[in-house]
């Protein structure tokens, strides 16, 4: 019997998986073994097809991961799945049947392993890659507060390159769209200009070309590649800390491809400044175009991401639904995304429409987890310690600024990250009117797109709230 190509909902199932193992498994391991893979999903479900670059990775898959992706894909489903590992040549493929536990084996599993070859074909590789995803570009990010000077700065970028915003350095934490601003810089240009030698790179890529050249003394094809690009855009330039040839390498081509007019963009979890183990020198040059921050998106701006992206999945999310999520998923873009996918998922597996009780259902877990982690009392003990000051000053009747500073910020990140309304922040606050509670929250909000120092402080709390 032919098989079926996958579906969209068994490729949601599939990005559910790899969503979860993405939050589940160290960041390094995830985007080493896990987010190269491809698959393919049966019809009606009963298998899942990987592939994997070569024999050596596929051994490693099979040995350290196997049993796990196995695993989520039939927690998912709620039902056997045959998860199959193959190359993407000449193919060896390793089938692992799963079955459920039941009454009468309860805590077994069995495998049975069975091998079969096939030949795929994969197209010639371009001549020069640019790395670019192409659905990544200005269209398909949702515009706010939080990204519009930075969006609007990589928009002019993508217009004019080599001119103003030399280099353009994108700042904010995990998830919030830095990385699709550089694709959609990257995408722009070359839709103007097909010619363009574009690259996007992450900083740990470019630590490894640095390596492999040292070792293969091969410094001259190096500076080729780097130094002839029309558009340079390198993700997480964090990841230079500690590494001294790197810098000076990356510092050189720096260099070279401004007195070119060759652009660059980075982008970094820190400020400039903020970085730490980077030369001077280096930093100086980072500082010395435009400095832009991607705060975490608002309310209105995390619904209008939410039903962008269900439109694009073609799927509906209503608008109450989508309140609901973005009311609880609070922190980046990519998190909203993974939301999105378990509901979607969900919704299709078990075939019903999608409501705020299926959005609860298909997001426990999560709510579970955030419900349990972030209190009121936990922030005001995090942000206490954080300014060195005594619980007690919390609810405390003073008023000094070194202390009303810090309870402003604790009643602003109680808002933030918790259900309770302005009345129950309040009487968490030694008994405050919630008049008292709406000035604090609207006074760090401003206060936070104006002041660096400020913001860099709250993304600290917001990290180490959320674990």
């Amino acid at each position: 019997m032919t098989e079926e190509p996958n579906n969209d909902a068994g490729q949601g199932l599939w990005q559910v998986c790899v969503e979860q193992l993405g939050q589940d498994l160290p960041e390094q391991q995830f985007n080493t073994w896990i987010k190269p893979l491809t698959a393919q999903v049966a019809a009606d479900f009963s298998k899942v097809t990987v592939y994997v670059a070569n024999r050596f990775k596929l051994d490693w898959i099979r040995a350290q991961y196997a049993g796990r992706i196995s695993a989520m894909l039939e927690a998912l489903y709620g039902q056997p799945v045959t998860l199959e590992l193959a190359l993407a040549h000449r193919e060896s493929v390793t089938r692992t049947y799963v079955r459920p536990f039941s009454a009468d084996r309860p805590g077994q599993q069995e495998t049975h392993q069975i091998t079969t070859s096939s030949v795929q074909e994969e197209p010639a590789a371009p001549v020069f890659r640019t790395r670019l995803n192409a659905a990544l570009t200005f269209d398909t990010l949702v515009e706010g507060t939080a990204n519009r000077m930075a969006r609007s700065a990589a928009m002019h970028v993508a217009g004019s390159p080599g001119h103003l915003y030399n280099p353009l350095f994108i700042y904010g934490g995990v998830g919030l769209g830095k990385t699709h601003l550089m694709h959609a810089v990257g995408n722009q240009l070359l839709a103007d200009k097909p010619d363009a030698k574009v690259l996007y790179i992450h900083a740990e890529q470019f630590v490894s070309d640095v390596v492999k050249a040292y070792q293969r003394r091969t410094f001259d094809e190096f500076k080729e590649r780097y130094h002839s690009l029309d558009l340079l855009l390198i993700d997480d330039v964090q990841f230079f800390a500690n590494k001294d040839r790197t810098q000076e390498e990356f510092f050189n081509a720096f260099e070279a491809l401004l007195a070119k007019k060759s652009h660059i963009v980075m982008t970094s979890d820190t400020y400039p400044k903020g970085l730490a183990n980077i030369h001077e020198r280096l930093v100086s040059r980072f500082d010395s175009g435009l400095t832009v921050a991607i705060e975490p998106p608002e309310l209105e701006m995390r619904v209008a991401i939410l039903i962008n992206k269900a439109r694009a999945e073609n799927a509906d999310m209503p608008e109450e639904v989508a309140f609901f999520v973005a009311k609880n998923v609070r922190s980046n873009v990519r998190e909203l995304e993974g939301a999105l996918r378990k509901i979607l998922a969900y919704s299709r597996f078990n075939q019903k429409e999608v409501s705020i009780q299926l959005a609860r259902e298909a997001l426990r877990d999560l709510l579970s987890i955030q419900n349990r982690q972030i209190s009121v009392e936990n922030i005001q003990k995090t942000v206490a310690d954080y300014y060195k000051i005594k619980v007690a000053d919390m609810y405390s009747k003073k008023r000094p600024a070194s202390i009303a500073r810090p309870r402003q910020i604790a009643m602003y990140l109680a808002k933030e990250l918790t259900q309770k309304s302005l009345p129950e922040i309040g009487e968490l606050f030694g008994g405050r009117d919630h008049t008292t509670v709406l000035h604090a929250v609207r006074k760090i909000a401003a206060e936070r797109q104006q002041l660096t120092e400020l913001n860099q402080q709250l993304h600290v709390l917001e990290q180490t709230l959320k674990g």
